[in-house]
């Protein structure tokens, strides 16, 4: 009898600690404690299918935006891998989009985004890869995002460009949540599978 009052003690204390765990857990992760960096400024470029995009667009949808061109040959691969996941955890989600701006548009032009697409294994609706004037896009990223892209010819692939995403929510507003000393990270690894998944958990807060 002893056995049986201390197991369902026990099971009393993990059900009383569960209780009180689960909302702690629910805290950390809410989307108020995702901090605002800034906003993102008004954007119009081309996407894969020749159509104009805007940030209207993403009006009331929680995005992410990446800088890369087709023909990058080093952390680009990379980006677009771990971007495919983000696209697969949310593709029946028409409230979370993506935006991938082209930083070699004079190559990248729709028809050769529209066949990297193809290959790629780009098929979410909300996918946009955006090229557009050069000087435009490279202004965006430098200015508006504070993420660095430069041509570059000794380069590979002629460019250096930052392998970083950003999250944008439903107000264009961009958002990160704090790191380990409670400072914003701003942005998200994308080169990184634990930043990867640490972004996935961001775009839920925010949805």
């Amino acid at each position: 009898m002893k056995k049986n009052y201390s197991y369902i003690g026990i099971s009393f204390i993990i059900l009383i600690f569960g209780i009180w765990a689960v909302p702690k857990i629910v805290d950390t992760l809410s989307k108020s404690d995702l901090e605002t960096i800034g906003s993102v400024p008004a954007f119009s470029f081309t996407d894969q299918n020749g159509k104009t995009i805007t940030n209207k667009d993403y009006k009331d949808k929680v995005y992410v935006v990446e800088f890369f061109f087709t023909t990058c040959p080093s952390i680009c691969p990379i980006m677009t891998e771990n971007m495919i996941k983000i696209q697969n955890e949310f593709l029946g989600n028409p409230k979370v989009g993506i935006a991938s701006f082209s930083i070699d548009p004079e190559y990248d032009t729709p028809e050769v985004l529209k066949e990297y697409a193809k290959t790629k294994g780009i098929t979410k609706l909300q996918w946009h890869l955006l090229t557009g004037e050069k000087e435009k896009i490279f202004k965006l990223a430098n200015e508006g995002f504070n993420l660095y892209v430069g041509e570059v010819a000794e380069a590979e692939g002629g460019f250096e460009h930052s392998g970083f995403f950003a999250l944008i929510d439903q107000n264009g507003n961009i958002r990160s949540r704090k790191d380990e000393n409670g400072n914003p990270m701003i942005y998200y690894d994308g080169l990184d599978d634990k930043q990867i998944q640490i972004l996935k958990e961001d775009i839920k807060n925010l949805l």
